[in-house]
């Protein structure tokens, strides 16, 4: 499938994962500069969000439409990804009083870009996706968003929590 940003066919680098593949673990960094790996997230299921760039309209509202959604569930864990550096999200998270939410930046290894296939080649941002792991760490939803300026489709993961 065609990938595209603003219109423009991108090149998405790194293996792209599938519905019942094993979700690889990955490093990156917290807003605290401080290294984390998906093995440090115990909750039954975790919400994988990808996003561009958190300094966007659309990255910011995907970023708080998920935590919202699933907030107050002891059993999901939500992860926004993206490049931005570690400041970035950290002023971001203070700004909008999202002292709570966990927000990763793949910037210094690409590691978690490199491991489930959502590296733009061309402007090294996130591709915007969604991925949902279960308990064994299975991938039950993935979504590669075709034109990175849509938004993800919110209800296919909100009914698996709600079903």
């Amino acid at each position: 499938m065609q990938r595209h940003f603003n219109g423009k066919e991108v090149t998405l680098l790194g293996k792209t994962k599938e519905i019942g593949d094993a979700a690889p673990d990955f490093k990156a960094l917290d807003r605290d500069m401080q290294e984390v790996r998906l093995a440090d997230f115990d909750e039954p299921y975790i919400v994988i969000s990808a996003v561009p760039s958190i300094d966007t309209g659309l990255c910011d509202y995907q970023t708080k439409m998920f935590n919202r959604e699933l907030e107050g569930r002891d059993d999901v864990r939500v992860i926004t990804v993206s490049n931005d550096l570690p400041f970035a999200h950290k002023r971001y998270c203070e700004a909008e009083g999202l002292e709570r939410i966990t927000i990763l930046s793949d910037h210094r290894d690409l590691d978690f870009a490199m491991n489930y296939g959502t590296l733009i080649e061309e402007l090294r941002l996130q591709a915007r996706s969604v991925f949902v792991l279960d308990a064994e760490r299975k991938i039950i939803h993935r979504e590669y968003v075709a034109e990175m300026t849509d938004h993800p489709d919110y209800e296919a993961v909100k009914s698996l929590f709600t079903g």
